[in-house]
C-alpha cells in the first residue's frame, strides 16, 4: 500500500486531531500551528463532521472536529477571472462553475496560472518570482490551495506472469467532501516542536525550532528571506483516518472468492497532493538541477493541508472520547455500495476506471450479482 497512509508523517495526525478535540473540550483556543483560513471565526462557528449517512450533527457547544477551512477571505486570493463590467456597474469576479454529480469545489484552484502539473499528476510547481519574493503572495497561495482536497484512489491489479488480467481504479475523493460545506473537517497545520520535517535545509530535522507561536506567515517569511541558490516551499495535501488496511482486506477476499490464482496488487496512491514553489532559475533548468545536485537545495516542507476521512482512525473512537464520525460515509458503507461493481469489473477483465455508471448498472440491472468463480483461462500466455 502507498499514498493514503503516511509512513513517516512528522507525527501521527491522530495525536494532533485528538489534541484539538481536547482543547475544544476545555475551552482553549487553537494553537498557532493549526491555521484557520479565511475571515476570523470563533470556536462556536467551526464546522461539525458527520458519521455516515445517518449520523446526527453535533451541537455548536461541543464541536468535535479539527479546525476547518472557511475559504479565502477575499477573491484576490483565488485569482478569480473578472467579468467585464457594463457602464455604471462594478466588475465582479466570476463564480466557480458548478458540476452536478461532483464534489462542490472550485476546480480552477487545481490549475493556477504559472504552475505546471507533473506527468504523474501528483504535483504542481511554479518558479514565478513573486511567490518566492513576497510573504503575502506565498501565504495567500497556500491558503487557497489548501481549500481543495487531494485525489486519493485505489488501484487493483491482477497479474499472471506477464499477463495483466485486470487493472481497475476507483476515485475516493468524494469521501473527503460532504455535500454541506459546513460539515467539512479539513484544516491546515504547520510543523511543531519535536516534529521531523524539512525546515529549510537539505535534510529533515528538528531545527530550527521557531517556537509554538510560529505559524504559516513565519515559515513563509523565512523562505522568502532565505538566500540559498535553490530553495523550495512545499504544501502537502494528506488524507487522515481512512482505514486502507481494512479496505485492502475486503478487496483481496473478494478476488479470492472468484478463484483467481494470480498475483493481486492493491495500492492507494494520491494525486494532486503537492504544491511546490521554487525560486526562479538563475540561468536555466539544467544549471539549477546541477546546483541542487552538488550543493543541495533549501527545502521547506512544514505545511500540511489535512483532509480527514473521519474524526479518528477506525477502532479508536473510545480513545478519542466519543463516537467516530465520518465526513461522508464509513468504510463499511462504501464497500457495501462498491463491492458488486468492483466484482463485475474484475470478472470482465476491466482495464480502467470503475465509476458511478458501474454502480448504477449494478443497482438497476444487477450486474455482478450472483457471480462466483470465473474461468480465467490458462495460467501461461499462449
Amino acid at each position: 500500500m502507498s499514498g493514503v497512509e503516511e509512513e513517516n508523517p512528522w507525527a501521527s495526525e491522530k495525536d494532533h486531531i485528538q489534541a484539538h478535540f481536547s482543547r475544544l473540550d476545555h475551552g482553549l483556543p487553537p494553537t498557532p500551528n493549526s491555521v484557520l483560513l479565511g475571515s476570523p471565526i470563533s470556536l462556536l462557528e467551526t464546522r461539525n463532521g458527520i458519521g455516515g449517512s445517518s449520523s446526527h450533527q453535533q451541537s455548536h457547544e461541543n464541536p468535535l472536529t479539527p479546525p476547518p477551512y472557511s475559504g479565502p477571505s477575499t477573491s484576490s486570493q483565488l485569482n478569480l477571472p473578472v467579468t467585464p463590467a457594463t457602464p455604471g456597474q462594478e466588475q465582479q469576479p466570476q463564480q466557480p462553475q458548478t458540476h452536478p454529480g461532483l464534489p462542490h469545489l472550485d476546480y480552477r484552484i487545481y490549475s493556477p496560472p504559472l504552475f505546471e502539473l507533473s506527468s504523474d499528476c501528483t504535483t504542481i510547481k511554479s518558479t514565478a518570482p513573486y511567490l518566492s519574493n513576497t510573504v503575502q503572495a506565498l501565504t495567500s497561495l497556500v491558503r487557497t490551495q489548501s481549500t481543495v482536497p487531494p485525489k486519493p484512489q485505489v488501484h487493483i491489479t491482477g497479474r499472471r506472469g506477464h499477463r495483466v488480467d485486470f487493472a481497475i481504479k476507483l476515485n475516493l475523493m468524494t469521501l473527503l467532501v460532504p455535500e454541506d460545506p459546513r460539515q467539512r473537517m479539513d484544516y491546515i497545520r504547520c510543523a511543531g516542536a519535536g516534529e521531523v520535517a524539512y525546515r529549510g535545509g537539505t535534510r529533515p530535522g528538528l531545527e530550527p525550532d521557531v517556537g509554538d507561536d510560529a505559524g504559516l506567515e513565519e515559515w513563509a517569511r523565512r523562505f522568502v528571506e532565505d538566500t540559498s541558490s535553490v530553495k523550495t516551499f512545499v504544501l502537502e495535501r494528506t488524507v487522515a483516518n481512512l482505514d486502507t488496511t481494512w479496505l485492502e482486506g475486503q478487496i483481496r477476499s473478494l478476488v479470492a472468492s472468484m478463484a483467481y490464482r494470480g498475483v493481486v496488487t492493491v495500492t492507494f496512491p494520491i494525486t494532486h497532493a503537492r504544491v511546490v514553489v521554487q525560486n526562479p532559475d538563475k540561468v536555466n533548468k539544467l544549471f539549477t538541477g546541477l546546483t541542487a545536485l552538488f550543493m543541495g537545495k533549501s527545502t521547506y516542507e512544514v505545511v500540511k493541508a489535512v483532509w480527514p476521512f473521519a474524526t479518528c482512525a477506525k477502532g479508536e473512537a473510545a480513545e478519542a472520547g466519543g463516537a467516530r464520525r465520518c465526513v461522508v460515509q464509513s468504510e463499511e458503507q462504501w464497500w457495501k455500495e462498491w463491492a458488486q461493481p468492483i466484482k463485475f469489473a474484475i470478472a470482465t477483465r476491466r482495464r480502467g476506471w470503475v465509476t458511478n455508471e458501474d454502480k448504477l448498472e449494478a443497482i438497476m440491472e444487477g450486474k455482478g450479482k450472483g457471480m462466483s468463480t470465473v474461468n480465467w483461462g490458462p495460467s501461461e500466455e499462449l
